[in-house]
């Protein structure tokens, strides 16, 4: 899947991202609102990653999708 087709479904993926990444809340992922850059972002906030692991977690969580 790619990201226009993730940002495309949002309100379907959110629930898939909120799986694999739970600390992030439905408020978090309603900013982030299918903005590839907004989500690693968060993920680099909350998880305390790098941007270069957050880009790595989203590519992986792309390709499960």
């Amino acid at each position: 899947m790619n990201w226009d087709q993730i940002k495309g479904e949002w309100k379907i993926m959110k629930g898939k991202a909120r799986s694999k990444w739970g600390e992030l809340t439905d408020d978090e992922l309603d900013e982030a609102a299918g903005e590839r850059e907004q989500l690693e972002g968060l993920i680099q906030k909350r998880y305390g990653k790098t941007k270069e692991e957050a880009k790595a977690e989203v590519d992986s969580w792309m390709n499960e999708s």
